[in-house]
């Protein structure tokens, strides 16, 4: 049976935990401000509270802080709280935007007592910047080599007392000094459904939207566990409710909407159920290779392992061997197809669910 090929854009996808330009400034005007007003990682964010109290206590910067976990939790507003709870100012940039030592020494350079420098996707940056942002971190001073040869000299510059705080997707790909001068190490969790839908009727109600509790439940429940698709799906679902409903999202209005953007009661999108049936039915359930399933699906690699596979796999419907992608019996299940069982002899027969 052959599997439709879907032409998507991992960073178009409404489930798609990675920012778009348009979240951007959604994003901001839906942010907490404060540890207050943050719902859920409830863990990390008492003892940041404690972390931050101590330090206003002391009179000294907060120590440097490393937010780590998948995309869209919130490291970013974390980072925003931060700086608002000590009361200093945050310069925000990106691992991959800091090209070179002089692009960092330009950053630091310009902070002021006890600021905030954010980078987000640390981990990538080069290893010539981390070479510089180590004594930055320990001793709050630059070294910087002027001229080159024989007459080569080294400088150093005092900079003031700051606070760094780096967030990545990826804590594993962090080198060992850079992860060890950090002093407060927090990891998000992806969020409960109940949690998101008080997030998703707290963002309604700064978007003018009206929200039942039913509506926020079926929004939540699609959500992956992430914020930021929880506040994309609520706006998209809102020109459904505006267009073909009374205005308010409720949980028919909700469930409405979302199958109609192809998004069934799990999060699951075409794209996700594509990798499912074209497993199952072109392969027997697995294994199969990566790229084997990607040219059947006419996608790339790179986009079913981080955009698709991390998913299916917190959701317990696909699993990885050294041999190959599997599907287990959920993804059956979910898909409705006659599960394989397997027999004495190591054959498989199928028996309806």
């Amino acid at each position: 049976m052959a599997i439709e090929s879907v032409d998507v854009n991992p960073a178009a996808r409404l489930v798609s935990p990675d920012p778009e330009p348009e979240d951007f400034d959604a994003e901001a005007s839906l942010r907490p401000k404060t540890l207050d007003e943050y719902i859920g990682q409830d863990k990390a964010k008492e003892n940041l509270k404690i972390y931050l109290q101590a330090a206003k206590m002391r009179g000294e910067p907060l120590d440097h802080l490393l937010l780590y976990g998948p995309p869209g939790l919130g490291k970013t507003t974390l980072a925003c709280i931060v700086a608002q709870e000590m009361g200093v100012q945050i310069r925000v940039t990106s691992g991959p935007a800091i090209e070179k030592p002089g692009d960092l020494a330009a950053l630091l350079t310009n902070l002021q007592e006890g600021d905030v420098l954010f980078i987000d996707e640390i981990h990538r940056l080069s290893r010539q910047v981390e070479e510089v942002l180590y004594p930055a971190l320990e001793d709050y001073a630059l070294d910087i080599m002027i001229g080159k040869g024989p007459g080569a000299q080294s400088i150093r510059i005092n900079l003031p007392r700051f606070t760094l705080v780096g967030a990545t997707t990826r804590a594993g790909q962090l080198t060992g000094p850079l992860r060890d001068r950090f002093g407060v190490l927090l990891k998000l969790e992806l969020y409960s459904p109940e949690e998101l839908a008080r997030i998703i009727r707290r963002s309604a109600a700064i978007l003018g939207v009206r929200c039942t509790q039913e509506g926020a439940l079926e929004l939540a429940q699609c959500s992956r566990g992430t914020p930021r698709v929880a506040n994309r799906l609520l706006k998209r679902v809102r020109d459904f409710a505006m267009v073909i409903g009374d205005g308010s999202v409720d949980g028919k209005t909700a469930h409405s909407a979302l199958r109609r953007m192809d998004i069934d009661e799990k999060g699951l999108d075409e794209l996700d159920r594509n990798v499912l049936r074209a497993i199952i039915e072109m392969y027997g359930g697995g294994p199969v290779g990566l790229e084997t399933l990607a040219a059947a699906l006419g996608e790339e690699a790179v986009t079913l392992e981080d955009v698709c596979e991390p998913y299916l796999m917190q959701m317990g419907y696909l699993t990885r061997t050294p041999r190959g992608r599997c599907v287990t019996r959920y993804a059956y299940e979910h898909l409705g197809i006659r599960a394989p069982r397997a027999e004495s002899d190591g054959q498989q027969s199928f028996d309806d669910l």
